[in-house]
């Protein structure tokens, strides 16, 4: 009796060793296969899934493995970023494509038009060197808002930004007034540049004088030509990608308050690589810690 068992046991381990010999895998690495694999190493993978499926949702699946793997980190996590890839392709985790942002650029009729000083070169690494504005439109049910915002190159913190119901030169200088405000005054940004497009709001008397009593520079790229605004283009796309897609705003107020929340969330937890992957607030607060250790 006994050799009939150990018999019928060889004749069931026959079949797995043939396939494992076809397959160039060996006999211990199938079985585990088939009964799952016990090992630290695959605990911590699966704990790693949940931890980036966690992140993924937490961020509207707006972030792609580079940014997932920042925040990992911060959690404690060792784990480069083709692992995080790795597991958010078997998780079918990618993040949305985005949608080509549609231009409300309102070209000025004057002859008046500033020269310009970016000429595509737009990095810098000094805070309140290079501002870059733009606006775009919000919908919603009691009809359209406008939103103009200004963007410091230096952090990528939206410093300055204003939302009302005209597209017009009045709601540009409010945005750029807060940005002034914002850094501390005249002092502070004198010979800052101000790089837009060619819109109308910008090229109006109301939006000159405001930048020439704060020493600003206007600066504004060629007509019909967004890379030349590149920046600012890139954060309403952002806005539009990871905000304005996501949420359906009934009224304007609710626009409103939506808005400026995610702004204020963008400039705290916003992780940008060109800043060592961090937000723009903390880059900030990391530089004024360095330059008073450096005085």
């Amino acid at each position: 009796m006994a050799t009939f068992i150990a018999a019928q046991r060889a004749e069931q381990r026959i079949p797995h060793a043939a396939s494992c010999r076809a397959l160039g895998v060996s006999q211990p690495w199938f079985y585990k296969w088939r009964h799952g694999d016990p090992s630290v190493r695959h605990a911590r993978r699966e704990k790693l899934a949940v931890d980036i499926k966690r992140l993924f949702a937490q961020h509207n699946g707006t972030y792609g493995s580079p940014r997932i793997t920042a925040d990992l980190r911060d959690e404690g996590w060792k784990v480069s970023v083709n692992t995080v890839a790795a597991i958010m392709g078997e998780l079918d985790l990618g993040a949305r494509r985005r949608k080509r942002r549609k231009s409300t650029t309102r070209q000025g009729r004057g002859r008046w038009r500033a020269p310009d000083r970016i000429d595509r070169d737009f990095a810098t690494d000094r805070i309140n060197h290079k501002w870059y504005g733009d606006g775009t439109e919000v919908p919603t049910d009691e009809g359209k808002l406008y939103l103009d915002s200004v963007l410091d190159m230096g952090s990528r913190r939206i410093v300055g930004f204003a939302i009302g119901e005209h597209h017009d030169a009045p709601l540009a200088r409010a945005a750029l007034q807060m940005a002034i405000a914002v850094r501390g005054g005249k002092d502070a940004v004198r010979s800052v540049i101000m790089h837009t497009d060619q819109g109308s709001e910008y090229t109006a008397d109301l939006f000159r004088q405001a930048c020439g009593r704060m020493g600003v520079h206007q600066s504004m790229g060629r007509v019909g030509s967004a890379l030349d605004n590149a920046v600012i283009e890139s954060w309403h796309s952002t806005l539009e990608f990871e905000l304005r897609e996501l949420e359906h705003f009934a009224t304007k107020v609710q626009a409103r308050r939506a808005i400026a929340a995610w702004i204020e969330q963008y400039n705290h937890e916003r992780r940008h690589s060109s800043i060592g992957m961090i937000s723009p607030i903390d880059y900030e607060q990391a530089l004024a810690t360095e330059q008073k250790e450096a005085a």
